[in-house]
């Protein structure tokens, strides 16, 4: 790690600006006086009027002008640069690839509850599969949301599952929609990373008509395209490092490269970028009546994305004897293919819901159904037996389908009651009741004859099937304040799932203000969460070059006989402890400390291999893969590694961790500086582990432990003058590792401690029209290289030389420069 250089770019960040994490962390008042602190919140809490400065539990504000400091159109980035306890997948294997996912304070994305306008999200049909941080992931995708619906998010991080339910185990992430009346505002945005590649392109424009004063509807429309990155090195197999062809060719590959090799030497395009084009709409209407307020907000979303695979060479695919000349062969391809795995997803949102006051009772009903359909493709492929056998392949395949919904039905009652307090004392409760379906769709036959299309192969008749639970839930919440400076807040759940039964969740959380400079505040709450139909019925068969592992369900019968049982549910218990300082007037502090313990914690289980190098190592393994209906690669049979992979309640797990954030305002001239801190430390330890050594691989303890950075800290500023304004942002990554399984060796991968700055310039030419330019990563910090094997080849990463490790928070790609004009009016 290059000190000298950090040292040096944290101090323009400390000299310039401090992290331009323009929210409202708090009581933090913002540049040009603007005090978010003041914000009314809605999340964390059922009583009415409370504000951020007045939370008794962690939240963060982020309003629309600190979304728009952002360079890259989504809203996974923005979060991830705005809030330090939050990271977002910078690259996924296969299909993840194109829906990536995020989480909060290094738990799972399944442990984060995601709310629209305080209403349940429902989560995405593409599940994250392959081994890594975010593995397991079927949260809502949060970039099917477009930015410029937003008026603002609240971030709460602090466990409340006892207040909305299952997932709220890490925290809660609500977006507010804007409900702005007579105006139309929007952006166009340009940009590409410093390579030259990853070109983005996004168009976003709100409408939101002058209707009445009862009255509001806002309309947004947005579109992003963004094209393929590419980060690794040359194929080693024919090229040197240099780029130039090695002098050890053999004869196959000599007649590959005489005949022309594409994208010569970056023959295997795996490691980069997915390209995709996205369009969403999303609406938010309401009409108040007079005591009665009818409202109703919804989305949908088209995505379009592809990703490369490994690169086949073409001894993969073929056939010999050529029919009717003995002894020859018949090359599907003569130079090998590059396959991509595709997607074709609609995603879609409504919401309807009546709210008034009677009898000093508020009282809400509200109705949600979400869906998510994706239809999976394998392109520029080949089905290799298929070919053998007839001659003939596709080289484009439908693989099936995946589809998750939700549909939620919500009644909430509140009341508030004088009882000779500070203030009157809040009762609030409601009942919930949701329906949960997930389906897998077969593929087409050609995707599933016998291994079926190279990189991904169809879902079989064995993967499909429909699936389907509900769950029942009521809550009671009161807050009250026994003395002015006294707040205390509880909660207490009932959830009845269908397929789990039942359980008890509660919440305690309480404030002490012991003077207008110190308050002090803290929660004690217990967690559940039910494993999500995916978790639990997903099934495919996951392939590399010469590689074949099976997804296999946990509540199946070919797990039984490894000896896995069904997932049961995750059990948590939530600490926090924390202090809120105002030491002098505009410098605001908070310091949170925390501590979530799971039981029973849904974990990949790793590779377990019954197959290395052609040679069997675990016969129970491939009689489970028999006994579900998989047919592997022969090719793979002969010479390659297979075994399977599930989820599975592997471990006791305790995560500990540290929240920091500081503002401060000051004057410059006729202008002002918002100066801000932010920081997390954040570890995970498996505490006890409820699989024997064999039904846990080695990589799969690192992926909890050690795979995300322990430290992540933001730093920098605003500065505003006039119709100028200047961000800078400093953000510190720590270390962090991963173990892999290579050649039946367990090696490990490290990626260094990183700091990456983010500067952006913006200039209002008119009131409401302006101009933007700046940069991410502007000093172009790339990711550490994935290190060799003895065999001379990446230990992660196929056959490519140089590949960078995929699992750094702050990605692969390097710098990013963009430009943007907004406007409203």
């Amino acid at each position: 790690m290059n000190y000298k250089g950090l040292v040096s770019r944290a101090a323009i960040a400390i000299a310039i600006s401090s992290s331009a994490t323009v929210f409202a962390q708090d009581n933090a008042p913002q540049a040009a006086a603007v005090d978010e602190g003041a914000a009314i919140i809605v999340t964390g809490t059922r009583a009415t009027g409370v504000t951020a400065a007045e939370s008794a539990a962690p939240i963060k504000v982020l309003d629309s002008a600190a979304l728009e400091k952002v360079g890259q159109p989504n809203l996974n980035q923005v979060l991830s640069q705005l809030v330090p306890s939050f990271t977002a997948e910078a690259f996924g294997g296969d299909t993840a690839n194109l829906t990536l996912s995020a989480r909060l304070r290094g738990l799972s994305p399944n442990h984060a509850l995601v709310l629209v306008n305080g209403k349940r999200r429902h989560g995405t049909s593409n599940l994250h599969v392959l081994s890594g941080p975010y593995q397991g992931g079927a949260a809502p995708d949060l970039d099917m949301i477009p930015p410029g619906a937003i008026g603002r998010i609240e971030v709460l991080e602090d466990g409340a599952a006892a207040q909305y339910g299952s997932d709220a185990i890490a925290g809660v992430i609500n977006i507010i929609l804007k409900d702005e009346k007579d105006s139309i505002s929007g952006s166009f945005t340009g940009g590409q990373y410093y390579e030259g590649d990853g070109t983005t392109f996004s168009g976003s424009i709100t409408f939101a008509p002058k209707i009445d004063d009862d009255t509001y509807l806002n309309f947004t429309m947005f579109h992003r395209f963004h094209g393929f990155s590419q980060r690794g090195g040359v194929d080693s197999r024919i090229y040197n490092k240099d780029g130039t062809i090695s002098d050890s060719l053999s004869a196959e590959h000599a007649a590959m490269v005489a005949i022309g090799l594409p994208n010569a030497p970056y023959t295997n395009r795996i490691v980069g970028d997915s390209r995709s084009t996205l369009s969403t709409v999303m609406y938010n209407a309401g009409h108040d009546f007079g005591g009665v307020e009818i409202y109703a907000f919804g989305s949908y979303g088209r995505r379009e994305a592809s990703a490369y695979e490994n690169y086949r060479q073409p001894w993969r695919v073929s056939r010999s004897p050529v029919l009717g000349v003995a002894g020859e062969e018949i090359l599907y391809s003569a130079t090998g293919f590059n396959p991509r795995e595709a997607i074709k997803e609609d995603d879609f949102s409504n919401t309807g819901g009546i709210k008034g006051e009677m009898g000093g009772f508020r009282w809400e009903v509200s109705t949600t159904y979400g869906q998510d359909y994706a239809k999976l493709f394998t392109l520029d492929s080949a089905n290799r037996t298929l070919f053998i056998n007839t001659g003939t392949t596709p080289g484009n395949f439908y693989d099936g389908f995946l589809k998750a919904s939700e549909w939620t039905t919500n009644i909430d009652i509140a009341k508030e009651i004088e009882a000779g307090m500070a203030a009157p004392i809040n009762i609030a409760f409601g009942g919930e009741y949701r329906e949960n379906l997930f389906q897998i769709g077969k593929g087409d036959f050609a995707s599933t004859y016998f291994e079926g299309g190279q990189s991904y192969p169809g879902f079989l008749a064995t993967d499909a099937g429909k699936h389907k639970r509900n769950n029942k839930a009521a809550y009671l919440d009161i807050a009250l304040n026994p003395v002015d400076i006294w707040k205390i807040d509880g909660a207490v759940r009932f959830e009845d799932y269908s397929d789990f039964g039942t359980k008890w969740t509660w919440k305690v959380t309480s404030r002490v203000d012991f003077t207008d400079q110190v308050a002090v505040r803290g929660t004690v709450s217990t967690g559940f969460r039910a494993p999500s139909l995916l978790e639990s019925y997903y099934s495919s068969t996951n392939v590399g070059p010469t590689s074949a592992y099976v997804q296999l369900p946990p509540n199946s019968a070919a797990a039984k006989l490894l000896g896995y049982d069904d997932l049961k549910p995750e059990t948590s218990t939530n600490y926090s402890l924390g202090l809120v300082l105002r030491p002098i007037p505009k410098l605001n502090i908070t310091l949170d400390a925390y501590q979530v313990k799971m039981k029973n914690r849904i974990v990949g289980t790793g590779s377990i291999v019954g197959l290395t190098g052609g040679v069997v190592t675990n016969q129970a393994v491939l009689d489970a893969i028999a006994a579900h209906g998989n047919v592997l690669d022969p090719y793979v049979l002969e010479v390659g590694d297979a075994g399977i992979n599930l989820f599975t309640n592997g471990a006791d797990t305790r995560t500990r961790g540290v929240d920091l954030t500081a503002s401060y305002p000051t004057s410059v001239g006729e202008g002002s500086i918002l100066w801000s801190l932010s920081a997390n430390y954040n570890t995970t330890k498996i505490t006890k582990l409820r699989l024997p050594d064999s039904l846990y691989a080695a990589d799969a303890r690192s992926v909890l432990e050690d795979a995300s950075p322990k430290y992540k800290v933001i730093a920098g500023g605003l500065l505003t003058m006039g119709g100028l304004s200047v961000n800078l942002r400093e953000t510190f990554y720590g270390k962090s590792s991963q173990v892999v399984i290579y050649n039946g060796t367990t090696p490990t991968v490290k990626a260094g401690a990183a700091a990456i700055t983010d500067l952006e310039v913006s200039y209002a030419l008119t009131e409401g029209l302006t101009i933007t330019a700046g940069a991410n990563n502007l000093f172009d910090k790339k990711a550490s290289t994935v290190p060799n094997g003895p065999d001379g080849l990446p230990i992660d990463g196929g056959a490519v030389l140089d590949a960078p490790v995929t699992f750094t928070p702050y990605g692969i790609n390097g710098g990013y420069w963009y430009g943007k004009v907004g406007f409203k009016f």
